[in-house]
């Protein structure tokens, strides 16, 4: 059985069992119309058709349970060719991002920009979410590209790239003691009231990590998802906060250096952590996509990201 054969049907029926108006309609003959539609009964073990010699009568039982299957088909070919045209369009369509808050707060809105300002007929569907969501919204297709920092290399049905390295800062009031201080200790920031992330973003695991190796027990009074909050307690002088350096970096409240608040540099305590960029194995890019990812970091170019693709090893390093 073939298409041909189920448009033949189903325009058979349409035009009121008149084989000599479907060939006209279908641009064929009348004998081939038959001849396919009855190729097609044979196949099925039923007749679509009640007969009276050559011409069509009227649609039999089984027939009709045949139309529904035929409609539904031919419906999702009809999707099938739309979805063809959206993705063969290289220049437009949507791309859909899952990332954290951190990254889409403090990482994205120059490339977003960007993307839109190059290819100004592509809209941008961003999807906030643990780690964990961004990797499941990748794998369900719902989003096209991910970005975070954990979890992301630990799924064989993604292909992971290192985008770029990132470490934690402490902030504190200007007026705090450790404000003096130019190199932190664990054993300082283990004797304050902490304010950081929840275990499962923005590197927090490797926060407690730190702690438990030099058998520090950490007093963490708040934990949040999102750095402007963790910063908003340190105002109301809760604590020391630990946050992603991305989220001091371009803050006003720092750059000037006569802000409320002061940080300092973790990175000798907590290590480096690296964000990166995903996509799902077999995944079919279009250029504004391999456009956006380039944007994100200088390490990325389109001929590594295809190479990535085609590799078998899920986390691929640089």
């Amino acid at each position: 059985m073939n298409l041909h054969q189920f448009r033949f049907v189903q325009e058979a029926v349409r035009r009121n069992l008149n084989l000599t108006e479907t060939a006209k309609a279908l641009y064929t003959s009348q004998p081939g119309i038959s001849k396919a539609i009855l190729e097609l009964e044979e196949e099925l073990g039923v007749d679509i058709f009640a007969r009276h010699g050559k011409r069509l009568k009227r649609v039999t039982e089984p027939g009709q349970e045949v139309l529904k299957s035929i409609e539904i088909i031919m419906r999702e070919v009809g999707n099938l060719k739309r979805i063809g045209e959206e993705f063969s369009k290289q220049d437009a369509g949507t791309l859909s991002i899952a990332t954290t808050h951190t990254q889409a707060r403090y990482v994205l809105p120059t490339p977003v920009a960007q993307l839109r300002k190059r290819f100004p007929k592509v809209n941008v569907s961003l999807h906030q979410g643990t780690p964990e969501q961004v990797a499941q919204m990748l794998m369900e297709e719902s989003a096209e590209i991910g970005l975070a920092t954990e979890s992301l290399a630990s799924y064989e049905e993604l292909i992971t790239l290192p985008c770029y390295e990132w470490q934690h800062v402490a902030v504190f009031p200007a007026q705090h003691p450790l404000a003096q201080v130019d190199r932190l200790s664990l054993e300082q920031l283990a004797g304050e009231p902490l304010i950081s992330y929840h275990p499962s973003f923005t590197g927090r695991t490797k926060i407690d990590h730190a702690f438990a190796l030099k058998r520090l027990k950490p007093n963490v009074v708040l934990e949040a998802i999102d750095s402007d909050v963790i910063k908003t307690y340190v105002r109301l002088g809760l604590g020391v906060g630990i946050v992603a350096e991305m989220a001091v970096r371009d803050d006003p409240a720092f750059l000037s250096g006569s802000g409320d608040l002061v940080w300092r540099p973790t990175g000798h305590l907590f290590g480096q952590n690296v964000a990166r960029i995903a996509f799902k194995r077999g995944a079919y890019l279009r250029n504004f996509v391999y456009a956006f990812a380039e944007s994100l970091s200088d390490r990325l170019n389109r001929s590594l990201i295809t190479r990535a693709m085609g590799n078998e090893t899920p986390s691929y390093d640089l």
